[in-house]
């Protein structure tokens, strides 16, 4: 018996096999290591904190909207691009690392999948996956100066519109910033009571609709704009339901369950009034187009 020598045909596709692998497991090496801990992170954040909860629904529809999209057929790997992005992630992942600023280290994650995006199937295909990506980045909780900078004056707000319509119920009321006297009780609306977890709703709903069904970007922004005075005035509805309630019904109302059913319920009629934005600009919208059309 002799033994058999490889011949360059069959050692050309091994080696070719090789070139292939050996960027993935190059990444593959620097990324599971760099990036595993906010990759847990962001998930523990997206159970925990119900601020971040959006993001249970939001990346789950990014990874459909992926899937459902595919790749593109003239998809062309941008190896240089892809690379330079992949190294400012990971200069970004070891910044937030010594400052210790979660919101960097997130964002650097999602610059990273963006690198390898681009690495392997080019800044075309990026594009093609706009709303997914928006979505992912949508779903990273802000850091909390912002988020409490944000949430001060919607608390403002609330507070002014909900004492407004307890006025107009003829309810004696004494508003001073975010605390509302009413006779024998005083209604304090808190940070989470600002709008801010129904306005991040509303915005990533208002994203995820018209990327999916509107074809304009006007139409599109106008719809997220809107989503702003939706979020605004349905918390100062909530805030007037619930000193309406504590005024004329049972001061109990004011917290617990039922405090908590009342703002579920508010939620679903924000989602319902965004839905019917929707449909009207998408009507608009298609009556500009066969405008646009016949005049061609």
């Amino acid at each position: 018996m002799t033994a058999e020598t490889p011949t360059p045909a069959a050692v050309a596709p091994l080696s070719r096999r090789w070139r292939e692998l050996l960027p993935l497991l190059a990444i593959a090496a620097t990324f599971i290591p760099l990036f595993i801990k906010p990759t847990i992170l962001l998930g523990l954040d997206w159970w925990n904190d119900p601020e971040a909860g959006h993001g249970l629904l939001l990346a789950p529809a990014a990874l459909w909207l992926i899937w459902r999209d595919g790749l593109r057929s003239d998809n062309k790997p941008g190896r240089a691009l892809g690379l330079l992005v992949i190294a400012g992630a990971v200069l970004l992942r070891l910044a937030s690392e010594l400052a210790a600023e979660m919101f960097t280290m997130r964002f650097s994650l999602m610059a990273a999948l963006v690198g390898l995006v681009i690495f392997f199937w080019g800044a075309r295909q990026v594009l093609a996956w706009w709303l997914p990506v928006t979505l992912l980045v949508l779903a990273i909780p802000l850091p909390e100066l912002i988020r409490s900078t944000i949430a001060l004056p919607l608390q403002f707000q609330a507070s002014e519109l909900g004492a407004i319509l307890l006025q107009w119920r003829d309810v004696p009321v004494n508003l001073s910033g975010n605390i509302i006297q009413l006779p024998g009780h005083r209604l304090f609306v808190t940070e989470a009571c600002s709008g801010l977890r129904s306005l991040t709703a509303l915005l990533s709903l208002s994203f995820l609709i018209g990327g999916l069904w509107m074809k304009k970007p006007l139409t599109r922004g106008a719809l997220i704009v809107g989503a702003v005075p939706i979020a605004v005035l349905i918390n100062g509805i909530r805030v007037f339901l619930t000193g309406f309630l504590v005024y004329f019904v049972d001061p109990s109302l004011g917290e617990g369950f039922m405090h908590l059913t009342e703002g579920w319920l508010l939620f679903v009629v924000s989602f319902a009034l965004i839905g019917m934005l929707a449909w009207g600009l998408g009507k608009l919208e298609t009556l500009w187009i066969a405008r646009k059309a016949s005049h061609v």
